[in-house]
């Protein structure tokens, strides 16, 4: 089989496109041919070296297909089965090994491209918006990268549930999207001189001196500042990325300073601890695009062979909604 693997920590050159022998499933495990792969951050965390890993390593966790075989102990999956999942390492192939238990079957009607873009991103917008911090009716929320593949998700889970969303995004277009996702107001951070001061100076005016319940930080040591100054009292800022660089340790005094503020740091495999929490967030997500109230924005396809240039334009924040890989 074709697949992508990381030679060493680095940049997006370090991707190579080498021929590796068809994988064989272990007893609770499933072979699927891999039909479209999720390109996330957390990849290129991957590969950097941001995140520990062996080299070489084939990349990503994400993706959608059809069972193509199974292991001895498996239950409940069959071969042909259409299937997606969020937490297989090595889905930048034509095959990859998912354990049968992470496996999310796909209903019929949703296409391959829907199905990869959806699990790590809707997801994680769906446990952002209704456990992180369940959101209620009139709640004020702040989201950077409101025009990315989490952001339109969860601007749009978060409309639904009475929040209202101040996005930030970079340009006119990305503004264009988060409010057409529901975005109650969007302020495009690169026309800031200073982030840290002007932005939750905006916010406030935004919440009537008050700031958001909640701050939903993807971006990290750019943006931390910011956040934080925009949380109410007793309010939440929930980190849960770190596109701009890991954050710097935070002396738990200025959570203090800032009104009694809680700091998270969620990470998905937390959020589906078991197998009905995974599904119980699937399905809710598959019935909101079944009847129209959510929509998945496929920004950008790569060819596989194509890996490094999907992370250059992630990378490059060049990129709206969810970038994938066809197969």
């Amino acid at each position: 089989m074709r697949a992508v693997v990381a030679t060493a920590p680095g940049g997006p050159e370090v991707l190579q496109v080498v021929e590796l022998p068809d994988p064989e499933p272990r007893p609770d495990q499933a072979v699927v041919a891999v039909a479209a792969a999720g390109v996330n951050f957390i990849d290129t965390y991957r590969r950097s070296g941001l995140y520990p890993m062996g080299y070489p390593h084939v990349v990503g966790s994400e993706g959608a297909g059809r069972v193509v075989a199974l292991g001895s102990a498996v239950t409940g999956v069959a071969v042909g089965d259409r299937v997606a999942w969020t937490a297989a390492n090595g889905s930048y192939a034509e095959l990859a090994t998912v354990r049968a238990s992470d496996l999310i079957p796909v209903p019929d009607g949703v296409s391959d491209e829907t199905a990869a873009a959806i699990p790590m991103q809707g997801i994680t917008a769906h446990y952002l918006v209704t456990s992180t911090v369940e959101l209620r009716p009139g709640d004020d929320v702040l989201l950077h990268a409101a025009a990315g593949g989490v952001g339109l998700l969860a601007t749009q889970l978060a409309t639904l549930r009475g929040a209202r969303v101040i996005g930030t995004v970079g340009t006119p277009a990305k503004e264009e999207l988060a409010r057409e996702a529901g975005a109650t107001d969007v302020i495009r951070y690169r026309e800031l001189d200073d982030l840290t001061r002007q932005l939750p100076a905006l916010v406030r005016e935004l919440t009537s001196g008050v700031g958001v319940r909640a701050a939903y930080d993807s971006v990290g040591k750019d943006t931390f500042d910011a956040s934080l100054a925009s949380v109410r009292p007793r309010g939440t800022l929930v980190l849960f990325g770190a596109s701009s660089g890991p954050v710097p340790p935070v002396d738990p005094q200025r959570l203090n300073a800032a009104g009694s503020v809680y700091l998270t740091r969620p990470s998905l495999g937390a959020y589906t601890a078991t197998r009905e929490e995974l599904l119980g967030r699937t399905d809710e997500l598959f019935a909101l695009l079944a009847d129209g109230r959510l929509s998945a924005r496929i920004g950008a396809t790569f060819p596989l062979r194509d890996a490094a240039d999907a992370h250059r334009a992630l990378e490059g924040r060049r990129t709206t909604g969810k970038v994938l890989l066809t197969l």
